[in-house]
């Protein structure tokens, strides 16, 4: 429910959580985040990269999943709503927001300075649960991780597809993405809890059936995609959390956005998935 104030006890083990990367797919993070809230779990540290950080700096910042749940819904209930929302914070309208003259369609600051909570543009030091975005230094080819500072550029950093939004200067770096150096960063939390869990959202092996061929900004945005379904395989061989879930959400499109409805419906499961492996590593841990 709306304002849920979520509490833990001294016995209760300490849970990490690492939210990944994957465009429209990551609302499935939005179910995850419920079935923490369900467990009545407090994170004792919280790590997002891409749409990870964006669902991630709402929770941080003391959102109950269900009020971040009641905003997507706000914002994504259609294309129209979508645009009118911009519209009366420019009477020029959407048009506002490009940002050709950095070759990027939009100005990412401008758009999440926009579409994110109030609650959410202040700074790291203000939010309730510590919390780390994952970002991408464009020239010297590494992640970079931002724990300090305002909020909304680093999430927009964490965020910035080349092409679709403008890269963001952080401390005299030039930030991108973050899923192109860590789309799914677990490797952040090992140790910072006592029960990690990651989801990853760079959707599975068995995409959609349907074989049309992509338009040009899908077939760049979903080749990134697998290009960070790649990456996260690879970690995976390496290290990995205690709780590793991947929603059914492959089927759907990099910017299905306004599908939110059938990628919450096909998020459920995984929900389920993750209540009963937490419920059960908490138990095993008290």
């Amino acid at each position: 429910m709306p304002g849920l104030l979520r509490q833990k006890t001294p016995t209760t083990p300490h849970v990490a959580i690492a939210l990944g990367g994957g465009s429209a797919r990551g609302l499935a993070h939005v179910l995850m985040l419920e079935a923490i809230d369900e467990l009545g779990i407090v994170p004792s540290h919280i790590v997002g990269t891409s749409i990870g950080s964006i669902m991630g700096s709402c929770y941080a910042a003391g959102m109950s999943a269900a009020e971040i749940r009641a905003h997507c819904e706000d914002l994504l209930s259609s294309k129209l709503a979508f645009i009118k929302r911009f519209g009366k914070d420019f009477p020029e309208g959407i048009t506002a927001l490009l940002d050709f003259k950095l070759g990027a369609l939009v100005n990412g600051v401008t758009f999440f300075e926009i579409v994110m909570p109030e609650r959410v543009r202040r700074d790291f030091q203000s939010l309730k649960i510590p919390f780390t975005v994952v970002t991408t230094d464009y020239y010297a080819i590494e992640e970079v991780p931002i724990t300090s500072g305002p909020v909304i550029p680093a999430v927009t950093a964490s965020s910035a597809l080349p092409t679709l939004m403008s890269p963001v200067t952080v401390g005299g770096r030039v930030l991108i993405d973050g899923g192109f150096t860590n789309p799914t960063p677990y490797d952040y939390i090992l140790g910072k809890g006592d029960i990690t869990v990651a989801v990853d959202v760079t959707a599975t092996n068995t995409r959609s059936t349907k074989k049309q061929m992509p338009g040009s900004i899908e077939g760049w945005v979903g080749a990134t995609q697998i290009l960070f379904h790649s990456i996260t395989r690879e970690k995976l061989k390496h290290s990995a959390p205690d709780i590793f879930i991947r929603p059914a959400v492959g089927g759907f499109g990099t910017l299905d956005f306004f599908k939110m409805d059938e990628i919450f419906k096909a998020s459920e499961p995984a929900k389920d998935e993750l209540k009963r492996k937490l419920d059960a590593a908490i138990e095993a841990k008290r």
